[in-house]
C-alpha cells in the first residue's frame, strides 16, 4: 500500500506528479491535526497527499505561536461545546465552522515560502472559477473574492516535507466567531466585528450555494488543474493511521501541547 512517487519540478513552479487524494468526512480538531502531521512525517512512504475535510463539532485553531488564552474566550467554547486545539502551523486563530478544510503534503523543494504559496493557493482560485468566482491573491497567504478574504492559509516545513493547510469559507457568521475568539482591544469590539464583515466574504455571500460533499470535489479538481497533477484515491497505510491515532491522543487533545503558551 506504499507508494513512491517521482516529482518534477520545473522552473515556472508548474510540476507534473502524483497525487494522493482523501475525501475525508468532519472530524474532531484533534483527529484533523493529528492526521495532518501524520501525513508530513510519512511523506516520504506514500508520496504526497491531498486531504479535503471538515470539523465536527465546531473548533478553534490557534496558531503554533499564539497563546489561547489570549486568542479565545475559553468559557465561551466550552458552553457551545467548541473544540480548541493548537497547529503546528503559523498563522492566527480560526474559527472551524462554516467552511471546507484542505491539507496538502509535498517535498520541501517548493522554493521560496511566497513562492510556494502562490503555487498551491491557485488550487483555491481555480476551484473557486469553477464556482464562477473570480478570485486573486492577496498578501501573503490569502485568497480574496472581490477584495474580501474568502480563504486563509498556513504552512510549516518539517521532517524534510512540507504541509500547507487552510479554509475555503462557505458562509460566515462574525457576530458568532466573536463569541469564541477574543478582541485584542474590548473597547474596540463593535468597530472590529464592523471592519471584519466588511473584509471576509463567503460562497453564500458571493451567491454561490453547494454541497459540502460537492465542495470537496471541486476543490480537489482545482488543485488537480492548477499543479498539473495525476491525481488518485488510495486507503492510507495502517502506520499513517496508528501515528494519527498517536499523535491526537498523546499530542493534539493535551492541554500541555494546547495552552503551553
Amino acid at each position: 500500500m506504499i507508494h513512491t512517487k517521482k516529482i518534477k519540478i520545473i522552473k515556472s513552479m508548474n510540476f507534473t506528479m502524483e497525487l494522493r487524494v482523501i475525501y475525508d468526512d468532519k472530524h474532531r480538531a484533534y483527529w484533523n491535526m493529528g492526521l495532518d502531521e501524520s501525513l508530513l512525517v510519512h511523506l516520504h512512504d506514500i508520496g504526497p497527499t491531498l486531504r479535503v475535510y471538515g470539523w465536527k463539532p465546531p473548533a478553534v485553531s490557534i496558531g503554533y505561536f499564539q497563546s489561547m488564552d489570549e486568542e479565545v474566550n475559553i468559557s465561551a467554547a466550552r458552553k457551545h461545546g467548541v473544540d480548541l486545539v493548537r497547529r503546528i502551523t503559523g498563522g492566527g486563530a480560526v474559527y472551524h465552522k462554516y467552511e471546507i478544510t484542505y491539507s496538502i503534503t509535498l517535498p520541501e523543494n517548493m522554493g521560496p515560502i511566497m513562492q510556494s504559496y502562490h503555487v498551491i493557493d491557485s488550487g483555491i482560485i481555480k476551484a473557486l472559477e469553477k464556482l464562477g468566482l473570480e478570485a486573486k491573491h492577496h498578501g501573503i497567504n490569502d485568497v480574496v473574492v472581490h477584495g474580501k478574504k474568502i480563504s486563509g492559509n498556513a504552512q510549516t516545513r518539517k521532517y524534510g516535507g512540507l504541509l500547507q493547510h487552510g479554509t475555503l469559507l462557505m458562509d460566515v457568521n462574525v457576530d458568532e466567531m466573536f463569541e469564541i475568539l477574543r478582541v485584542p482591544e474590548e473597547k474596540m469590539r463593535d468597530k472590529t466585528i464592523k471592519n471584519v464583515k466588511e473584509r471576509v466574504t463567503s460562497l453564500h455571500e458571493e451567491g454561490v450555494d453547494v454541497e459540502f460533499e460537492e465542495l470537496q470535489k471541486i476543490l480537489v479538481e482545482g488543485f488537480k488543474e492548477a499543479m498539473n497533477a495525476k491525481i488518485y484515491e488510495d486507503l492510507l497505510p495502517k502506520q499513517v493511521l496508528e501515528y494519527a491515532k498517536k499523535l491526537e491522543v498523546g499530542k493534539y487533545a493535551t492541554d500541555e501541547w494546547n495552552f503551553r503558551r
